[in-house]
Parts: structure tokens; sequence; C-alpha cells
């Protein structure tokens, strides 16, 4: 502990994200990134922004990016928020919504962040149990809280939450901010998004980095209320107001522009999802029903951890979080039909030994 820092750096525990190992080439399914290259629009929009305006500040507005995401939704550009990342967003919302003086909810297996962005802003919380077979209790958050966040799909159970129980959610939390956390909506799951109109304590976050393969770019955004809208601003434009630079607002914008090669991409991600389910299940492993880029697996006799280090050892990463009630499972990223091959080849000859 370095005699500089304050009590609050002293006391956090950051965030950890999955290895970048730099001591071989590894398949790398650990990081839930998209196995295929953003739309050619991308790039060329990239490429073409690169020029001699990047002496100039970036539109602190983003209006471009706004009024490109407003239009792609079908939402007035007042109920939309652009930033650096979906991870951002949810940092400026845990400092603009939640009540201190009340307990945040969220479940017990999620993600990780929540925690850590909680002790940042001095939050109580309190961790609601996921059933048995690790679906969401919805009827466990409704009593008295300072709000409620829920990635949907879950990660890292990769569960998707129907739209009526999300409906249910807001109806039983009307005075709090309820945030549905979309990182991986667009490999199965019906957005929140069409229920802004109706529920103005509703704040849908998304990213550009998983379904249109821009994790590198740092793009998100957020969707709700004019009001909810406002309070994001004001947390962003009292910490930085640029958060996205000139290259990742042309790419955004670009990123929209081509929704064959969107719809295309995460086709692929699905049907390869739908079949290493079957593969895995097929191997002895139990699987939780996937709606993200991801699978959740587990075998009955063979220690998660040490099929995550056979795995390592053949040269395929993956994750392994060694926590309460899902230390015997491994998040699983999809990537392509040829690393998966792999996978499946690697998983056949631990099961077998």
């Amino acid at each position: 502990m370095s005699k500089f820092w304050s009590p609050l750096t002293a006391s956090l525990v950051p965030y950890v994200p999955g290895e970048q190992p730099k001591d071989k080439t590894y398949i790398k399914l650990n990081t839930n990134e998209n196995p295929y290259p953003p739309s050619p629009k991308v790039i060329d929009a990239i490429k073409a922004a690169a020029n001699a305006d990047l002496r100039l500040y970036p539109d602190p507005t983003c209006e471009g990016l706004i009024q490109a995401a407003a239009a792609y939704y079908g939402l007035p550009a007042q109920q939309v928020f652009a930033g650096n990342g979906s991870d951002e967003i949810l940092a400026f919302a845990f400092a603009a919504f939640f009540d201190p003086a009340k307990k945040l909810l969220f479940p017990d297996i999620t993600y990780s962040f929540y925690k850590v962005y909680a002790k940042l802003y001095g939050l109580q919380t309190e961790l609601i149990p996921l059933d048995e077979q690790f679906n969401v209790q919805v009827d466990r958050f409704h009593s008295d809280n300072g709000g409620v966040i829920i990635p949907n799909p879950n990660a890292p159970t990769a569960q998707l939450l129907p739209l009526d129980e999300i409906r249910a959610l807001l109806e039983n939390n009307p005075n709090q901010a309820v945030v549905i956390d979309e990182a991986y909506i667009d490999f199965g799951g019906e957005s929140a998004v069409q229920l802004i109109s109706e529920y103005p304590n509703l704040l849908v976050v998304q990213t550009l980095s998983k379904s249109r393969s821009l994790a590198g770019l740092r793009v998100g955004f957020a969707f709700g209320s004019e009001e909810l809208i406002e309070g994001l601003n004001r947390i962003k434009n009292s910490f930085n107001s640029y958060t996205l630079d000139r290259l990742a607002l042309a790419g955004a914008v670009a990123s929209f522009e081509d929704e064959a090669y969107f719809r295309e991409t995460t086709a692929k991600v699905i049907a390869t999802r739908e079949r290493v389910t079957e593969q895995v299940i097929s191997l002895g492993f139990k699987a939780t029903e996937s709606k993200a880029n991801f699978v959740f697996i587990s075998h009955p006799s063979i220690a998660a951890k040490g099929i995550f280090q056979q795995l390592r050892d053949r040269g395929v990463l993956v994750r392994y979080f060694d926590q309460p009630r899902i230390n015997e499972y491994l998040r699983v990223s999809i990537g392509t039909d040829e690393e998966m091959d792999a996978l499946i080849a690697a998983l056949r000859e631990i099961a077998g030994s």
C-alpha cells in the first residue's frame, strides 16, 4: 500500500479483466470479443477521419452519433446518451441515480464490476440470489431500495430475462432507477428500449463492443427518459466533456450504416453457439441456456479449475471465476467455427481422460 493513497484507494478491490497473455499464441475465448472483424464501412470511416482535424477537439455532445443511434431505435435524440464504452456509462449511472442512503440491488452472480462501482461511490448493496438454475428472481427485487441494476442476458450465466419480467421489475420499483445492462442483447434477446416510453425510471445500457465487433473502439450508449439522460450528462460534464474521440465517433456512426453485416455476423455467432452447446452436452457437460456470445458450462465429475488449466496448457483460454456457486463453471466465449472445433477437441480429450 502506498503512503500516498487515500483511504478510499486503499480500500478498493478493482475489477480484474480477462487475462491477455503474451507468452504464446492462444485461442482466446476468455473476454467475450466478437470473432469477426468490424464492418468494412467502419474501417473506411475511421481511415477517412484520420486527418488533420485530429488537432481539433471532438464534438463533446456526440451529436452525429446520438442521432444515428436514436434513428436506429426510433427514439428522440434527447433520450440517447453516448459514452466511452458501456463500463464508463455504468460508472456514470452509479453516481447519477443510486441512493446511498438505501441498498442498491443486483444479483449475487453477475457482472463483477457492479461491486467495484458500489464501493467506489460508497453505496450500500444487497445481493439478490439467483435460483438454483441461475435465473433472476424478479419478485425478490421489490423491497425498498436505492436502485436496481441487472444485466440482460446476465453475465456470466448467459441467461435471458423476458421482457414481461423486466416490466414487472419496473412496475414494482416506480420510484427508483432501474438499469438494464444489455451488453449481449443482440445475440438472441429482445431489447428493453421499447419500454422506455412507458417507464421513466428505465435506463438501458448497450455497447458496440460485442455484437458490432468494436471492443477496441470503446463506444457505449444509454437510452432512457430525458430526465435520466440529463442526469448522465451532468455527471459526464463534471468529469470529462470529451469522452469519445473523432475516430471512435466516425467508426461508431458507420457501424449503424451496415445493418446487413451486423445481422450476418451475429447470426454466425448464434449458430456457432447453438452447435457448441449441443456438442459440450454430448461430451457430458452441463450448459445453461445462453442468449449471449458465450456459454456457461460445467462437468459433473471434473473440476472446472482443472479443466481451465488443461485447456490453457493446450493453448485455449477460457474464463474461470473462483467464487461461491460458480466455481465449478467455465465461461467460454464463442469464437470462429475453427476455434470452437479446437475447443471441442480439447474438451473431448480432457473428458475422455
